[in-house]
């Protein structure tokens, strides 16, 4: 496979990709969900059989937007924007009214100085993540490897926030979760071609490094591929048959995984390839 040749063209269509999604961060920002941006939640517990759509349908009803709702058996999570105790009680009649057998259990209030403490562990958590794999990287690897590698996680997390600035898709506190997760799997693949990449220096034959990286991108193309496809058909399964609850969440992973694969194919090695052709010529 010719990664290396091909590499200026991989970095025109990630250019492609992640422009858009930059402008739209920095002109609209992200859809913050009330995890960020505070609300209020309420605990019901409703008669057998209420789904998470009907409960949805008849907060629409009240005209209360940005509306999540978590079951857990008979017993409903109502995540809203901030409602006061008028607000609260008119929902609580009117689920009454529609249910009867509603009881109240809790109500309480996410306020907007939680949101921001959220928002700033998500940023150090993942920051945390990047730091300790550069070390790792460096250490059971070579830097060139590290940098090549911190460098296709940025594309990735800049692909997913990108797409959800764009298409303003909420963004909330199970998305950390997935970008993480994202992550985490993105860094897993790449230390595969990697350690394809060293072994192969061990052994190096009469060969430039753009051969022995195209070699190395090769013998563990079929991996890499079987590997997101495996991990995309569940993704898939759940995306379209697991409810609007989690939807958001699974396709932040989808998104990930598959630009996962593709920069660790296509950008980490081309990267590392650059590193080590300035390196060579310096």
């Amino acid at each position: 496979m010719q990664v290396i040749k091909r590499r200026k063209w991989f970095y025109i269509l990630s250019s492609i990709i992640i422009i858009p999604g930059v402008i739209s961060l920095m002109l609209q920002g992200l859809n913050l969900g009330i995890d960020f941006t505070g609300g209020s939640i309420t605990h019901v517990k409703m008669p057998s059989g209420v789904t998470s759509a009907d409960m949805r349908a008849t907060i629409s009803e009240l005209g209360i937007d940005e509306a999540e709702v978590q079951k857990s058996g008979d017993e409903f999570y109502l995540r809203t924007s901030e409602l006061t105790q008028e607000q609260t009680d008119e929902l609580m009649q009117v689920l009454r009214d529609q249910y009867q057998e509603v009881e109240f259990m809790s109500a309480e209030s996410v306020g907007a100085t939680i949101g921001g403490e959220l928002t700033r562990n998500a940023l150090l958590a993942i920051g945390i993540a990047a730091v300790l794999m550069l070390v790792y990287i460096t250490f059971r690897f070579e830097w060139t490897f590290g940098i090549a590698a911190i460098i296709a996680i940025i594309h990735n997390v800049l692909v997913v926030l990108g797409a959800f600035s764009l298409f303003q898709w909420e963004v909330g506190s199970a998305f950390i979760a997935a970008i993480l997760t994202v992550i985490g799997y993105s860094i897993n693949d790449t230390i595969i071609i990697f350690d394809r990449i060293r072994e192969n220096l061990r052994n190096k034959r009469k060969e430039d490094y753009e051969e022995l990286v195209n070699r190395s991108v090769g013998q563990t193309l079929n991996r890499s591929i079987n590997t997101v496809l495996t991990s995309a058909f569940p993704l898939i399964a759940l995306l379209i048959f697991g409810g609007s609850t989690i939807q958001l969440f699974i396709l932040a992973m989808l998104i990930g995984f598959v630009t996962g694969a593709y920069s660790s194919i296509c950008i980490a090695s081309s990267t590392w390839y650059d590193i080590k052709a300035r390196e060579a010529a310096a």
